[in-house]
């Protein structure tokens, strides 16, 4: 059986030591504004590494070896829409591989102990998912810190 191939979904994908978030959500929703506020997030005792653009807006999902790889189309690589701004370039990545879905909700679905093992299924492939509200001023530094694997490290003391 040959290997699927790219699929293009609607959503933004940010990528943080090759490992991807898919933030999706309807139109208007947040999703360039928590990406732009997660690449401004610098690098600390809390978040290893500086988080890069993958794709905004679409973002190419192509399954390999049972992971799904998230890649940009050509035509908007490296590029973000800022509203109020327009498009700007920023710092990218061509491809990371999909660790975590984010969904973007209202502040009242955002569950206050989420459980750690929620996950969903994303063109056969069992996916991370985290519910987030994007406007809340934590939002970019949550993301981050799920997509480097908490909470299952949060009851590890350094």
């Amino acid at each position: 059986m040959a290997a699927a191939g790219p699929s293009l979904l609607h959503g933004t994908a940010i990528a943080l030591a090759g490992c991807a978030a898919l933030i999706r959500g309807a139109p208007g929703s947040g999703k360039s504004d928590l990406a732009l506020r997660c690449l401004a997030q610098p690098s600390s005792e809390l978040i290893s590494g500086e988080a890069m653009l993958v794709a905004d807006d679409q973002v190419l999902v192509t399954p390999t070896n049972g992971r799904l790889v998230l890649g940009c189309p050509e035509t908007i690589k490296g590029l973000l829409e800022v509203r109020g701004l327009g498009i700007i370039a920023v710092p990218a990545t061509d491809t990371a591989e999909l660790e975590l879905l984010v969904d973007l909700v209202t502040p009242d679905k955002v569950e206050r102990l989420p459980d750690p093992d929620s996950y969903e299924e994303l063109m056969g492939v069992r996916v991370r998912r985290l519910a987030l509200y994007p406007f809340e001023a934590s939002a970019p530094l949550k993301l981050l810190l799920a997509l480097q694997g908490f909470p299952k490290s949060r009851l590890t003391p350094r």
